[in-house]
């Protein structure tokens, strides 16, 4: 199906069951209506939408897809099923019972899920199977062993070999196993119910809370939306973190790169951010790509503890899972993602992270015999990770409006951005946000690095309030950080220098947060105002965070109309500012 007949097969209520019907002759209405009766029977359901598409090798009758279900109802079909059936008839000596055994075979006999053609096993090796037949197989496509494991089509060589990588235990798989096609695409299925739970890359539930109950099969890989279908970036994703809303801002439909060392706080980032959408109608996917499972446990347990879980979906493949898997893990979350952003839903998406990603393909690649090119990467692992992430998107008005906001994570060797993945990544994305080892373990959390952080997006996807009252904070830290260097040399400082460096220092302390902590707009502008005036300048360093907060506790009790200005209006003006500065003095005083 193409995805033009994909998307106008879209039902506009998630609970009606889409099946495909693919036929040489349409069926008339009493056989529809037998389908309808079949359908309804197996799956407990009460609405059903068809879709019917012509396809001549069906010759006769029709073929049935159900989400992962494939009935075949063909002529050939139907004669395939009835011959499995006579095998278990009696030798020729029992001529008694073979018209009895027929005729019950006959009469107790029924449709089954069905294949046509078949390929062999030639060779099973590290998760990786060549196959000889199934020449008119398609890249990409879900094939299906006789053991009932799955694989993937990923190499179609010029010898008539297939190659197919496996999304189970390749013990299972023997040479001479019969191989089956099933015309699909890999994908996932998926309904609204799928919120709040943990699946795998194939959508089988991992958390034990039984069936997701998913009445659609939605394509892991699409083509991202074209230009006309998109709309500017510039409604903003606040993340509640200080420090990236008002210096690198991200906006609905923007990839921001989260990009650093490992243990500096980028998993952290990404979970604040989700925890910070909660109560504004965003569905939020996490998707871990070989983490242990302690990490994702922990996600989960933060992610719950904080209420966050029950608009978050969570996909996983573990470090244990195959290559495979951690391969088609970021696509899955991309399909979840997009089922909700083409039902006009803005949502969120974290990968975690790409460079597992990439050393699972690199692997797979490796494994089909395919020419390695820089640090043993594939020549196309570039192409790998763009078309993932140009599928982020703030659609147009005529699409539904709804967006997929990509935040990639990307691990770094010794702060070395310069590496092939990251520089790869980088030139995809908007932006990045560089977490910094050095800032990290002198208690700067999170440890974003003014310097080599940005966003490209910028002020488009700020509110009013908060591109005004951002004022010149980032010139200032940057400044404080070229001072810093040279005043460890020694020697005596100005008056103004010395200022600068005492107001530079106030705002590292005032942009520190704990985790799982995030900022409500009014805080973040009441912090900017007075910090830009100054207010927080003469308070010693240590004693500046207890300040802030205690200064923030007291607008919230007292001024509480000046934090709902702000919420709410999401304007700025010279009064506002002046309002918030008169009752910072009187707190003071």
């Amino acid at each position: 199906m193409s995805e033009n007949e994909y998307l106008s097969a879209f039902d506009a209520e998630s609970d009606v069951l889409k099946v495909e019907i693919d036929c040489v002759t349409p069926p008339n209405e009493e056989q529809l209506e037998g389908i309808r009766e079949f359908i309804c029977r197996k799956y407990k359901t009460d609405e059903v939408s068809f879709v019917i598409k012509k396809d001549p090798s069906v010759k006769g009758g029709f073929k049935l897809f159900v989400g992962d279900d494939n009935y075949d109802w063909s002529t050939l079909g139907r004669i395939r099923q009835l011959r499995k059936s006579f095998q278990s008839l009696p030798k020729e000596e029992d001529h008694d019972n073979i018209i009895s055994l027929l005729r019950e075979d006959i009469s107790s006999f029924s449709l089954d899920t069905g294949f046509q053609r078949v390929g062999i096993v030639s060779s099973v090796s590290s998760g990786i199977v060549m196959i000889n037949g199934l020449s008119d197989v398609e890249y990409g496509e879900i094939v299906l062993f006789e053991c009932g494991i799955k694989g993937m089509v990923q190499d179609i060589l010029s010898d008539g070999r297939t190659g197919i990588v496996l999304f189970g235990d390749e013990a299972e798989i023997t040479e001479g196993m019969r191989v089956l096609r099933t015309r699909r695409t890999a994908g996932i299925p998926i309904s609204s119910r799928i919120l709040g739970r943990m699946i795998d890359p194939l959508g089988k539930p991992l958390d034990g809370k039984g069936e997701i109950g998913a009445k659609e099969y939605f394509p892991v890989e699409r083509q991202a939306p074209g230009i006309i279908d998109r709309q500017p970036v510039n409604v903003p994703l606040e993340t509640g973190i200080l420090s990236v809303d008002s210096m690198f801002p991200i906006g609905r439909g923007q990839r921001e790169l989260i990009i650093g060392d490992r243990q500096t706080g980028k998993t952290t980032l990404a979970i604040d951010t989700i925890i910070n959408q909660k109560g504004k109608n965003v569905v939020c996917v996490y998707v871990a790509i070989g983490q242990k499972a302690s990490t994702v446990a922990r996600v989960i347990s933060d992610l719950s503890k904080h209420g966050a879980l029950e608009y978050t979906v969570i996909v996983c493949s573990t470090a244990s899972d195959p290559a495979s898997m951690q391969y088609l893990a970021p696509y899955s979350g991309c399909a979840v993602a997009e089922y909700f952003m083409y039902r006009g839903r803005d949502t969120l998406i974290v990968y975690d992270d790409l460079s597992r990603h990439a050393v699972a393909y690199r692997t797979l690649s490796l494994l089909l015999e395919r020419a390695p090119g820089r640090e043993a990467y594939p020549g196309d692992v570039f192409y790998l990770h763009s078309r993932l992430l140009e599928r982020a998107a703030r659609l147009s008005a005529k699409k539904g409006g709804g967006s997929m906001t990509a935040l990639p994570i990307v691990e770094t060797q010794a702060g070395d951005v310069s590496a092939y993945i990251p520089t790869n990544i980088i030139s995809i994305t908007d932006g990045q946000i560089f977490l910094e080892s050095e800032l990290f373990f002198a208690g700067q959390r999170p440890a974003v690095n003014v310097g080599l952080s940005v966003s490209r997006v910028g002020g488009a996807a700020q509110t009013e309030v908060m591109k005004k009252a951002v004022g010149t904070v980032r010139l200032d830290l940057a400044q404080y950080r070229e001072m810093k260097v040279f005043s460890q040399f020694g020697g005596e400082l100005d008056e103004n220098t010395a200022r600068r460096l005492r107001h530079g220092e106030t705002l590292m302390m005032l942009l520190r947060q704990n985790k799982h902590s995030p900022m409500e707009l009014h805080s973040q502008v009441i912090t900017l105002v007075l910090a830009q005036a100054g207010f927080f300048t003469d308070i010693p360093p240590k004693e500046v965070k207890s300040y802030q907060t205690g200064l923030l506790g007291y607008f919230e009790r007292e001024h509480s109309s000046i934090c709902i200005k702000i919420d709410h209006y999401k304007k700025y003006s010279g009064e506002l500012s002046a309002e918030i500065i008169a009752a910072a003095k009187a707190y003071k005083a």
